[in-house]
């Protein structure tokens, strides 16, 4: 009795050591960007293959989001495709977070129509008129006598920041747009209605929608790289101060060979 007793005790701590090794498992909590995701997800499957013992958890909901969450303390990692706002690093400082933020890739913003739409170029300044709703009409452009139906992203996201400021130059999108949570998104508008204008980042394009020159001059790696292409910026991770352990590692995941091939391969243009 003493003996099967001893069996048991010695099952149950075995029992109790596996599960305290499974609690010791990092869990990694990444939130932010739409544009980011392809790569955070990406990354984070091919990382986990090769590291088990840790867990990485990705959502999307945008670059504000990332950062508010990264700022409540709600995530590890705060996905953004804009820099962060003075605001919000008075914000952060005053609830003791001080966000880092790490560049990852480069993306260039693509305005999309449909695949039917004869339109092939716009400027920059044809785009901000068509955005704040002044020019209405495709035949204004070169295009059919069909009105516009503007597509943006909401106000949250990263994307939209850095198409207001490069595109709209800060003046406001026509409230007759049609707002849009993500880039995904914006191609699904953007596929089934011919005479729609959207903008996207250059890893989400496929062949359901048709790309624009702006100014002339096409979004590829090597202009948005050179920064010929006018519409470019950087891709960002954020941490709350220099990351350690398995944050960091991932991180370095990210930015090292293999994650820039990942970057490459999800359309994205890789650091070097």
């Amino acid at each position: 009795m003493k003996k099967l007793s001893k069996i048991l005790l010695f099952c149950l701590c075995v029992s109790f050591a596996c599960t305290g090794l499974a609690f010791a498992a990092d869990t990694i909590v990444i939130k932010g960007s739409t544009t980011v995701l392809p790569v955070a997800q990406a990354s984070a499957e091919m990382y986990m293959k090769s590291h088990p013992d840790v867990n990485i958890s990705i959502s999307g909901g945008g670059s504000g989001n990332g950062i508010k969450a990264l700022i409540d303390g709600t995530t590890d990692i705060g996905n953004a495709s804009r820099f962060i706002k003075d605001k919000e690093v008075k914000l952060a400082n005053e609830k003791g977070v001080y966000p880092v933020p790490h560049r990852v890739a480069i993306d260039a913003i693509v305005p999309i129509i449909h695949p039917e739409n004869p339109v092939n170029a716009l400027t920059i300044e044809q785009m901000s008129l068509i955005y704040q709703g002044k020019i209405k009409n495709w035949k204004e452009v070169g295009g059919k006598d069909k009105r516009i139906v503007v597509v943006s992203r909401d106000t949250s996201s990263g994307t939209y920041e850095v198409w207001a400021k490069k595109v709209l130059h800060k003046a406001k999108v026509t409230p007759r747009a049609q707002l849009q949570a993500s880039n995904g998104a914006i191609v699904q508008v953007i596929s089934k209605n011919s005479y729609a204008i959207g903008y996207i980042g250059l890893g989400y394009l496929n062949k359901s929608v048709k790309t624009i020159k702006v100014n002339e001059i096409e979004a590829t790696v090597q202009t948005a790289l050179s920064g010929t292409y006018p519409i470019a910026r950087p891709l960002f991770m954020f941490t709350n101060g220099w990351p350690k352990g398995a944050v960091s590692d991932f991180i370095n995941f990210v930015v090292g060979p293999q994650g820039q091939e990942i970057v490459k391969k999800e359309g994205f243009v890789p650091l070097y």
